[in-house]
């Protein structure tokens, strides 16, 4: 009897053979210029576009939500997909923008932050949110109000401590792609300066090669966004912090359940864990639910 090799999740599929396209430094096996080559294609994609916010479709019926509640506060959804997690979207409202960002890499594995590493390349500015956030319309508000007053230069993102137990531990701060928005200059310093977004950024192509900061890079954490601490600790990086309790109840993940049901991606652990109608009832967006479409 044949032995048949049991399917990799898309958990596992991220950690092995498709770990290049999780935005790790240690593990981009490419040219740089391969990824700048694609985000041309990104900034055709959005001309004309003054306020894009990402929504990464891990779940075509959040994203769709997601997708209605920033086009309502006058930003534009550019809608990204994942691979690994088969969301392709399914719908898109009127003026939404879906931008294949991975149809020149032909990557396994992509998570937004490869996209977001580079959007120095492709946008003046980039609101963004995890695939897993909703919010109530006064913080949908307040956050559209706080990103386009941005000065170019700047950015603002979530300020995680790693937990009580890590906070008076700096290695492990860091910036959280949560909820934020960043600007092609903040961008572009961040990558001339060898920080960003990917996990490790000690690896960045363009980080500092003098033993001293090499040194100094290794004592600190690795985790999407320390790049991010890192610029603005020591590379004179100008961040907005936005405290994680503000968003912590519009949160909706592993962190945020108990007994959280582990499923084989996200994509099926987004519906297996929540209840998206009562979620919607809760945060009194329940008006965007798409009924059409019998969405619970």
């Amino acid at each position: 009897m044949t032995n048949v090799p049991p399917i990799k999740t898309a958990w596992e599929v991220g950690k092995t053979s498709g770990r290049n396209g999780t935005g790790h430094w240690r593990y981009w096996d490419r040219p740089v210029d391969d990824l700048l080559r694609a985000a041309e294609d990104w900034a055709l994609a959005l001309e004309g576009v003054k306020r894009p916010w990402l929504c990464w479709n891990l779940n075509d019926r959040w994203c769709l939500l997601q997708q209605r509640l920033v086009a309502e506060f006058g930003w534009t959804p550019v809608v990204g997909w994942d691979p690994n997690c088969g969301q392709r979207p399914g719908t898109l409202i009127p003026g939404a923008v879906a931008v294949d960002f991975n149809a020149r890499l032909g990557l396994q594995v992509l998570y937004p932050h490869v996209p977001m590493e580079f959007a120095f390349a492709w946008a003046d500015r980039l609101a963004f949110w995890h695939a897993d956030v909703l919010m109530p319309r006064a913080k949908m508000a307040r956050a559209a109000e706080w990103f386009q007053a941005i000065p170019d230069g700047e950015m603002m993102a979530v300020k995680t401590y790693g937990g009580w137990r890590n906070r008076l531990r700096p290695k492990f701060h860091r910036y959280w792609e949560v909820l934020g928005c960043t600007t092609r200059a903040a961008s572009l310093d961040q990558f001339n300066k060898g920080c960003g977004w990917w996990r490790g950024y000690q690896q960045h192509p363009n980080a500092p090669s003098d033993a001293a900061e090499r040194r100094r890079r290794a004592r600190f954490y690795d985790d999407h966004g320390c790049g991010i601490q890192y610029w603005q600790r020591f590379c004179g990086g100008r961040v907005a912090k936005i405290p994680e309790s503000w968003i912590a109840r519009e949160h909706f993940s592993v962190i945020t359940v108990p007994n959280y049901v582990r499923a084989a991606s996200k994509s099926e652990e987004i519906d297996i864990n929540f209840d998206l109608s009562a979620i919607a009832r809760q945060l009194q967006i329940e008006d965007l639910l798409p009924r059409e479409t019998g969405l619970t």
